[in-house]
């Protein structure tokens, strides 16, 4: 089950970088309206995301708030990209999601509370100092993925910004959880 919902979470990402590379040179002309191959495959990377997160639904029988918003997003910014067949709507799609959840995380912290705690507590038991450590550190990198993301966009070519985005932002939220080991070890607790 876990590499079927690894498969449902990521396959429509793979799949998007994947078809533009097939169609990037393509167009299509449809009611009037010419769209290149980056618009094309932003309108499949829409379907992928909605049949792939109703899947993982009907396989778990529930979905996180975090699959919920970036589905809503998809759906959105997707739909606003094929709609006014403009890519610019779908590449700010993760700067909005990280500051989303960068804000909503700020906000807790500000009420001296983690919010991330109340959401991975029961699977990642840990001390209140350590929540409250990992909850700033993940809004800071959140706030750092959201810019990072606005420069690729605004700078670099299509093909550039969806690399990034499929490869470099799944490698550097890796890379951050790996880096927060000593975190963990410090103020982890056992379940029992």
């Amino acid at each position: 089950m876990t590499k079927m919902k690894a498969v449902l979470e990521y396959g429509p990402l793979v799949v998007f970088l994947a078809a533009y590379v097939l169609l990037k040179d393509q167009t299509m002309t449809w009611g009037g309206v010419t769209y290149t191959g980056f618009i094309l495959t932003t309108g499949i990377f829409v379907v992928l995301q909605t049949a792939a997160t109703l899947a993982l639904w009907k396989l778990t029988g529930k979905l996180s708030a975090m699959q919920l918003l970036t589905l809503a997003v998809v759906l959105f910014m997707g739909g606003l990209t094929v709609w006014f067949n403009d890519g610019h709507f779908i590449k700010m799609k993760p700067t909005i999601i990280y500051i989303f959840f960068a804000g909503l995380l700020g906000i807790g912290l500000l009420r001296g509370q983690s919010w991330l705690k109340l959401v991975m507590g029961e699977h990642l038991p840990m001390a209140e100092e350590g929540w409250l450590i990992l909850t700033r550190r993940i809004c800071v990198f959140f706030l750092a993925m959201a810019v990072l993301n606005e420069i690729v966009w605004r700078n670099f070519s299509d093909g550039t910004w969806l690399t990034f985005k499929v490869v470099g932002l799944t490698v550097a939220m890796f890379g951050f959880l790996l880096s927060q080991a000593k975190l963990l070890q410090k103020y982890g607790q056992d379940k029992d």
